[in-house]
């Protein structure tokens, strides 16, 4: 029997912003104030333990995200750092999925921005609960009030303020704790030293009301605190907080809390909150899997005697141990050595060391039980999203989705020597990140990378330059376009072909049909039972699934799009799997053509601040990208711009903004959703697709 830990002492979260909002320098108060470290890190100095990644510290922003581990109140808090940028939003979904709660931190100046709003839907999806933590109180601007009103509003939660803040801005000078009517005031610029004082008439009175609200909004939900309520009893501390965590961790109310990370304020209570109100292992549903021989649901309880189960949810590179396998253990032990299994892939493999990672350090550990996050070397063949599990007892988990890339790059080594080097350097670059994608265009003999942004392409071409020591021309980034139908259609295809012999046969009966953005590209099999072999069925989804790789219009994929094999016939010596594959591919190229294909390009939903003066500039340039604006939101002397406008009009807007505005707006982008090209732009990125060159 493996030790039993107490897994009611353990807390996995996860730190999740949007860029700027101070995630990390956050997270660096918070291993300063556990032990973990003696000494702050800076991000604008590079110093920040958790970007450790040179193209982190050279930026300033998180591109990873990374582990680490510390201890407080006697509680083992395993942290994961997330990216803010939106070009990195895989590292959130991966983490995401194995955490079991989560600090949502915002800017009190900004409040909710689009990647907010983009890693909280994440987060709803996993049904992660959270907390918030209004930051940078101390700044020009900040308004505690109006961004607890944005998380209602614009992230459908049910926030509760359990902090209000000293004063704002330069006046900024402590937090008030609602639940026990007291306050802290630091006294110092390093923030661990602060007194706790009584509250004065007027902040009673304010923080009595905030404590009013929090007891209804409890009442509305835990009868003990209602019956307490009506009855007109008084309601203490602990009660509130028990009730608290428990309406938090079932996802009903999200506490909000304040400080200023940079001015070390406020992060001693906010690592309190993270114990009292975000959930143990124990305190979430078992994780449901299924068994890969009888597709039944599995539960998967916390327990470290259970049967071991763990997800992999990320990979990395590491040049002394090589291939890094990070992944949540949720059930069970195991000890360096063992021997389990890939699920997925029902393969074996071997734990040569296990790992617990303190961002790029290491500690190595002899065993790891239920509720751990740690990294193992010697997983040869298991990569993100993948089950390992016990020999004896097999479960695949519920993998991750991962958007599509939005951008493509053309990329050409120098030398031979480069040539060698590429492949095998962009398939380990592929295998760390799953929206980074490669290919390689037949026609002009390129090889194509595509990612979320050009600052995700931009980062994997220089760790190929520095990483991986390969020399390369780069092209300009290009959208990464997609092809669709817009009618339903039927066609029927005959193959036949004699080259003395055996000839060749094939005949297809094929529907094709449009599908709502997002569902892919679906094959169904409708044939009657016994019409040809089922080994002519897979060779014919097979040569549908390759003709979508490249449309008709301009050779991008194909996507949102249904293909049913109705029918045909076969010939008992003459046709074969490469024959079915041959006539489903021509059959497919007729299908796009009476199927109206039409292009598709990424539009995104942006988000602008600029100063009030340069408002009009701003709306007008956006207009003249093929933009709209969506909605204004006034904030004291500036204006947010919210807004779509198409991934194509926007390479250089960073500049141009700049330009308009003297280098005082900002903005940000997200993918939105695909959407048809304008016939004319349709005619011109095709024309520019097959004019003089296939050069991107």
């Amino acid at each position: 029997m493996a030790h039993r830990i107490d897994l009611s002492s353990i807390r996995n979260i996860g730190i999740m912003a949007h860029i700027d909002a101070g995630k990390t320098t956050t997270t660096e108060r918070i291993l300063f104030y556990t032990g973990k470290v003696h000494r702050m890190g800076d991000v604008d100095k590079g110093t920040a333990t958790m970007d450790w990644m040179t193209q982190e510290q050279e930026r300033g922003i998180t591109i990873t995200s990374a582990a680490t581990a510390c201890y407080w109140r006697d509680c083992a808090i395993n942290i994961i750092d997330t990216p803010g940028h939106v070009d990195f939003t895989a590292e959130v979904e991966r983490s995401l999925r194995i955490l079991d709660g989560a600090i949502g931190i915002f800017s009190a100046v900004e409040g909710v921005q689009s990647q907010s709003e983009t890693v909280w839907r994440q987060a709803d999806r996993y049904g992660v609960p959270r907390i918030a933590f209004v930051n940078k109180m101390d700044r020009v601007g900040a308004d505690f009030s109006r961004v607890v009103k944005m998380i209602n509003q614009q992230l459908g939660s049910k926030a509760v303020v359990v902090q209000l803040p000293l004063g704002a801005e330069d006046s900024f000078t402590g937090i008030i704790d609602i639940i026990r009517l007291r306050a802290y005031v630091y006294e110092d610029g390093v923030g661990d030293k602060f007194l706790t004082r009584e509250l004065d008439k007027n902040e009673c009175a304010e923080a009595e009301s905030f404590r009013e609200k929090l007891i209804e909004s409890l009442s509305e939900l835990d009868d003990t605190i209602l019956e307490k309520y009506l009855d007109g009893k008084p309601i203490s501390a602990e009660e509130i907080n028990r009730s608290l965590r428990k309406q938090t961790i079932a996802n009903r109310l999200v506490p909000v809390l304040c400080g200023s990370s940079f001015k070390n304020k406020g992060v001693q209570m906010l690592l309190d909150a993270v114990v009292d109100y975000l959930p143990s292992p124990l305190d979430i549903p078992p994780i449901i899997g299924t068994d890969p021989d009888t597709g039944e649901e599995v539960s998967v309880p916390a327990d470290p005697d259970a049967p071991f189960c763990a997800l992999v949810f990320k990979l990395a590179t590491d040049p002394y141990v090589g291939k890094l396998t990070y992944f949540r253990l949720y059930a069970g032990h195991i000890k360096v050595g063992s021997q389990v299994v890939n699920t997925r892939k029902n393969k074996k493999e071997r734990l040569t060391k296990i790992l617990r990672m303190h961002a790029n350090h290491r500690e190595e550990i002899q065993e790891a039980t239920a509720g751990d996050i740690l990294a193992a070397v010697g997983l040869k063949e298991t990569v993100t999203g993948e089950t390992l599990c016990s020999p004896d007892r097999l479960i695949v988990l519920e993998s991750m989705n991962f958007p599509d890339p939005v951008i493509d790059v053309v990329i050409e080594p120098k030398t031979k020597a480069d040539q060698d080097r590429i492949g095998e350097s962009l398939r380990r670059l592929a295998e760390e990140d799953p929206t980074f994608r490669t290919g390689y265009d037949e026609a002009s003999g390129q090889t194509i990378i595509s990612g979320m942004g050009e600052l995700h392409l931009e980062i994997i071409i220089d760790r190929l330059l520095r990483e991986f020591k390969v020399n390369a021309n780069v092209g300009k980034p290009q959208v990464a376009y997609k092809e669709t139908v817009k009618t339903n259609t039927k066609v029927e295809t005959r193959f036949e072909r004699q080259t003395g012999g055996h000839g060749q046969y094939a005949h297809v009966i094929l529907a094709v049909r449009p599908l709502p953005e997002g569902s892919g590209r679906v094959f169904l099999d409708k044939t009657p039972p016994g019409l040809f072999p089922k080994e002519f069925v897979a060779a014919t989804e097979i040569g549908v699934r390759e003709s979508l790789q490249a449309g008709i219009l301009a050779g991008y994929p194909v996507d949102d799009i249904e293909v049913t094999l109705q029918g045909g016939s076969y010939h008992e010596v003459d046709s074969s799997e490469q024959s079915f594959k041959v006539a489903a591919n021509i059959a497919m190229k007729d299908a796009l053509n009476k199927a109206q294909a039409v292009l598709l390009e990424p539009i995104m939903n942006i988000d602008i601040m600029s100063p009030e003066e340069y408002g009009g500039d701003v709306i007008s340039d956006l207009n003249a990208r093929r933009g709209r604006v969506v909605s204004f939101e006034e904030n004291r002397d500036s204006r947010i711009i919210k807004g779509l406008v198409p991934l194509a009009e926007t390479f250089g807007y960073a500049t141009n903004l700049r330009s308009l505005s003297q280098g005082r707006a900002t903005f940000s982008m997200e993918l939105k959703n695909y959407a048809e090209v304008p016939e004319s732009k349709s005619r011109e990125i095709i024309g520019r697709r097959y004019g003089t060159s296939l050069r991107r």
